[in-house]
This record gives structure tokens, C-alpha cells and sequence, in this order.
């Protein structure tokens, strides 16, 4: 029998940081679950999802919706959707979530082939770069043919960075001129959005699809929804059902993300201003290193610089001791996310637990 450590039951405490994912539910979120108008959706007749795909159809300023399980099948989808051919090709960044984080399923199970460009530190992609990736159509004997232009906003592995309206369009101009569609990864794009100052709909007016994550920044329990043209939608709602993604009363669930649209998107100002403190709160200890500036929404990358005498799986486990949650990236790397259920109080108890891990280790070992 394993001896429980007696310091855990002294933790009262928890700071969850490792993603905006983790949110619970809030209880008008819970109410709305419980009292939803309920039907067959993938006979197209649940009234609440059909009321949540309405209007964020509106709010994205597209012809439709549809509501998905999750921000990958969404992603996927909205692949297949625009790289209807296999062996078609899709330009997209080196660092983008598709690329990384989604099991390579747009090959593995589209036939679609990734033609990466790297992502600057703002989470951009050279235009240059991306057109010359675009394949010479002479040359479609030997080349996958280039149907798709996929951009991330916020781009999340570049530590929440925003694509800005003026480089949507830019790119949108590129893809006319080669007969192109774009997608956008926008699983955090209403967080864009606060932090640039700019109407959703007019952040994605390029695009021919977006996908929103509802289990993010906006707190909703389960889901994603993906918007575009009637057509695209269309073809999106058979595509769901061959994935496995066609559920019944899926109701209950758009109940809760409307909700979180309607509350949270106001929330999501106040999630940066903490990113913010908190970024210059560890900044300021010795120890850790983080680009203050490049903090833009409700993402925080920062590093345990070298000759702290602590790694970053080290820190991470130290901090969970106090009960705070962190996401380790690399070697030196940690990364934390705010969200609605993070308090300004929060903000301060975890700054002053990096202070007692990262000093007491350093007093210990002269540093």
C-alpha cells in the first residue's frame, strides 16, 4: 500500500491553467441544458441546435452552420469539404493546430496532402511563402493540386498571437487570384476579435469556412460549430454523419453553447487583462523568462531559463503541490491559458506559489 502523501490533503485550493478547456459548466449553463427544446438533429429537427447554428451563422456573417462534436472534426470537415478530390494539397502552417495536434487526419483519413509554411512569431505566414507554395498547375502529372489556404486565429501555438483583418484579406486576395478557398482555424477567433477590436464577421469576411470551438475562451461544455456558405454546410452535414459525428437530441448541448455565447464573449477581455498581470508577474521572478509583449490574448508561453536549477516538468510538479495546474511544452517550456473561472485572486496566489518554488530552489543552490 502506497503511503498518501499528507501535504496533498493540505491543498484547498486549485488553479487549473493548463487550457481554457477545462472550464465547468455555470449554472445558467446547467439550467438551460436541463429545460432545451430536443429533437432529432441528424433528421435536422432539434430546435435548439438549429437556434444556435442560426445565429452563429450571424454572428460570423455566413449563410450557415453546423454544430460538431469537436474543433477537430470541425477542422477535418472543412477539409474534406474544400479538398473534395483525394491527393488534393493545403497550404498551412508549420505550427498550426491542424498540422500538430489532430492526429494527421486530413491525410489519414481525407487523402488530403499538407504543404506547410513556417509561422512567424506573430503567428503569420510570409504571403510570399504561401504563394510560393501554391502548385504550378502544369505541373499536376507530377504535384497534388492546391485547392486550400488554412490560417489559425488566435494561432495558439504561437502563444495566442492574432492574425489582424488587413492580413486575412491579404491572403484572401491571394487565394481569388489562384482560384483558392480559405479556411480558419478559429477556435479562439472571438478572443481575436476582443483583443483587436473588431467585429468577428468582419475578421473572417475572407474565409470561406471558420470553425469556432464553443469549449474554449466561451466556456461551453462540449462542442464546435463550423459556418460558410449553404452549399459548403451542406456537404459539411454528410460528411459529420460519415464521421460519426451525427447525434440526436444534441440539443442539450447547444443550450449550454448558446449560452456561453451569449454571457462569455464579454468575459473574454477581462481573461487578457489577467493573461496580462500574470505574464508580468512572472516576468519579474528570477528564474523565468517571458515575451511580455507578445502576450495578446489569453495565452502565456515563458521559459525556465537556464541555471535556475529547476526544469520545467520539475517547476510544474512543484506547483501542482500548491494547486496549480500547468501544461508543459518542452524541456524549458511551460504554457498557461486563462478563462472566465480564473479570478484576479487566482492570478496573485499562483505568482506568489512560483515565487516560493522558484526561490526557495534557487537559495538552496546559490542561484
Amino acid at each position: 500500500m502506497v503511503a498518501e502523501n499528507p501535504y496533498l490533503r493540505m491543498v484547498t485550493r486549485t488553479v487549473d491553467l493548463r487550457s481554457d478547456t477545462v472550464t465547468k459548466p455555470t449554472e445558467a449553463m446547467r439550467v438551460a441544458m436541463a429545460n432545451a427544446e430536443v429533437d432529432d438533429d441528424v433528421l435536422g429537427y432539434d430546435p435548439s441546435a438549429l437556434r444556435l447554428e442560426t445565429e452563429m451563422a450571424k454572428i460570423l456573417g455566413k449563410e450557415a452552420a453546423l454544430f460538431v462534436p469537436s474543433g477537430t472534426m470541425g477542422n477535418l470537415i472543412s477539409v474534406l469539404v474544400h479538398c473534395n478530390i483525394r491527393g488534393s494539397e493545403v497550404i498551412l502552417g508549420n505550427n498550426s493546430h491542424i498540422h500538430i495536434y489532430e492526429n494527421g487526419g486530413i491525410s489519414t483519413i481525407g487523402g488530403v496532402h499538407p504543404r506547410t509554411v513556417k509561422n512567424n512569431e506573430d503567428g503569420t505566414m510570409d504571403i510570399d511563402l504561401i504563394e510560393a507554395a501554391i502548385r504550378d498547375p502544369r505541373g499536376e502529372i507530377v504535384y497534388p493540386t492546391t485547392r486550400l489556404i488554412c490560417l489559425e486565429n488566435s494561432q495558439a501555438n504561437c502563444g495566442g498571437r492574432c492574425l489582424s483583418v488587413e492580413y486575412t484579406d491579404r491572403v484572401g486576395e491571394l487565394a481569388k487570384k489562384h482560384g483558392l478557398k480559405i479556411h480558419i482555424d478559429g477556435a479562439r477567433i472571438f478572443n481575436a476579435s476582443v483583443a483587436l477590436g473588431v467585429p468577428v464577421s468582419r475578421l473572417v469576411q475572407a474565409a470561406d469556412s471558420v470553425s469556432v470551438c464553443l469549449s474554449k475562451g466561451l466556456g461551453a461544455p462540449v462542442g464546435s460549430v463550423i459556418v460558410g456558405s449553404k452549399s459548403f454546410i451542406a456537404k459539411a452535414r454528410i460528411l459529420r454523419k460519415t464521421l460519426g459525428g451525427g447525434m440526436r437530441q444534441v440539443g442539450i448541448l447547444c443550450a449550454a453553447a448558446l449560452v456561453a455565447v451569449q454571457e462569455n464573449v464579454a468575459k473574454l477581455e477581462d481573461d487578457h487583462k489577467k493573461a496580462k498581470m500574470l505574464a508580468e508577474g512572472l516576468n519579474q521572478i528570477k528564474g523565468l523568462r517571458v515575451n511580455v509583449a507578445a502576450v495578446e490574448t489569453n495565452i502565456i508561453f515563458f521559459d525556465v531559463v537556464e541555471g535556475a536549477k529547476l526544469t520545467a516538468e520539475k517547476l510544474c510538479k512543484n506547483l501542482e503541490q500548491h494547486g496549480v495546474l500547468l501544461m508543459q511544452e518542452s524541456p524549458i517550456s511551460i504554457r498557461v491559458v486563462l478563462h472566465h473561472q480564473i479570478s484576479a485572486s487566482d492570478v496573485q496566489y499562483t505568482l506568489s506559489c512560483f515565487k516560493k518554488a522558484l526561490i526557495g530552489v534557487q537559495e538552496e543552490n546559490g542561484f
